[in-house]
């Protein structure tokens, strides 16, 4: 079993910056894919990004292109965290961001709301 924790979001105005955090406990087999994705009230689910790994020592990151080249994707191994930084955001970029993970190595063929680990989210809210 994985438990993820997110931890950050909040509220800022358009243009501005934001940082969700993912702390990473539990069993893991260090492969696989971990990312992100959000949840707008209303809306289906949405793939932020994600980062994948088949030998645990190269991460891969991949970006929807909805946030490609404004949010990125890191992680700290040994804090066992993983980051989404947000910037340049838009009031569409409103919703629950979750943090999710998958460790089989065809994590990939599924979208990241569909992974079998995720935490219970971090609001974010960005106003006009």
């Amino acid at each position: 079993q994985v438990q993820l924790v997110e931890s950050g979001g909040g509220s800022v105005e358009a243009g501005g910056s934001l940082k969700v955090s993912c702390r990473i406990s539990g069993t893991s087999s260090g492969r696989g894919c971990v990312g992100w994705f959000r949840q707008a009230s209303g809306k289906v689910p949405e793939g932020l990004a994600l980062l994948y790994t088949s030998t645990g020592n190269t991460y891969i990151p991949i970006y929807a292109d909805s946030v490609k080249g404004r949010f990125t994707i890191s992680q700290d191994k040994a804090k066992s965290t993983v980051h989404l930084e947000l910037n340049n955001l838009k009031p569409e970029d409103t919703g629950i961001y979750y943090c999710a993970a998958d460790q089989q190595l065809d994590c990939r063929a599924r979208q990241t709301y569909n992974w079998p680990f995720h935490g219970q989210g971090t609001q974010v809210t960005v106003s006009s």
